[in-house]
């Protein structure tokens, strides 16, 4: 069974939003929640992600509004908080992994976290049990694939173009593809410009998706209410899931 994780933003339009959406997405077939943490400047994202981050900051989102979906969700949900190295930096990541292990959060995606600066918190991470994803892109590599992925846990985030997400452009990485397999027994996951169109094309050679840009888009659209996000987000996780494991 091929895997779909869905990231949406935290606490946009609020908490209680978030925390419906979460349950639903889990039940239309999302298998793992990437909760993203909104920041000012999230240079891996893309103009609609970029957007709901900002809102959610205009919003006035704190970090206790992570907290209050994730006490919610955690136990239910295979929940990793999405987020950029800032704020895990200004508010500790100790601390950050200490809310992690009483929300039961598995874990972390720090897209500008290098992998040499994550062997810095490794025993972190290993004190509280928790995940940092690693990443892979095209311009790796063999040899730094082999150095990112031996130790990969969870999964390993391949991203699917040099860019940035929802851009939706292609690259040919049958051989990224390979030379991970290759070094790693860890399931691969493919991002960045993953959607219902391009998911059944995307999925070849992995383990499963990551989609973002497609659900987000729905919830900033102004024209529709909380209940019509929530439906229309859910249709296209179904459709998605189903769609990856035909």
């Amino acid at each position: 069974m091929k895997k779909l994780v869905g990231y949406i933003t935290s606490s946009l339009p609020s908490n209680n939003f978030t925390i419906d959406l979460a349950y639903s997405m889990k039940e239309s077939g999302v298998d793992i929640l990437e909760l993203g943490i909104p920041f000012s400047d999230p240079v891996a994202d893309g103009p609609v992600i970029e957007k709901a981050n900002l809102i959610a900051l205009n919003n006035g989102f704190k970090l206790k509004d992570l907290f209050e979906v994730s006490s919610k969700i955690g136990q239910d949900i295979d929940t990793l908080w999405m987020g950029y190295m800032n704020p895990f930096y200004h508010y500790g990541m100790e601390k950050f992994l200490q809310k992690a292990e009483e929300y039961n959060i598995q874990g972390t995606i720090i897209p500008d976290l290098p992998f040499e600066m994550v062997q810095n918190y490794e025993n972190l991470f290993v004190k509280y049990n928790k995940t940092n994803i690693s990443f892979v892109a095209p311009t790796d590599s063999e040899e730094r694939i082999k150095q990112l992925v031996s130790n990969a846990k969870k999964f390993i985030y391949m991203v699917a173009y040099a860019g940035i997400t929802g851009s939706g452009q292609k690259e040919d990485l049958s051989l990224i593809i390979q030379n991970v397999k290759k070094y790693s027994q860890t399931p691969l996951y493919i991002g960045f410009g993953v959607d219902e169109k391009t998911c059944k094309e995307k999925i070849n050679g992995v383990d499963g998706v990551i989609v973002g840009s497609a659900f987000v888009k729905h919830i900033i659209d102004d024209s529709l209410s909380n209940e019509e996000k929530i439906k229309k987000i859910s249709l296209v996780a179904k459709e998605i899931k189903d769609k990856i494991n035909e």
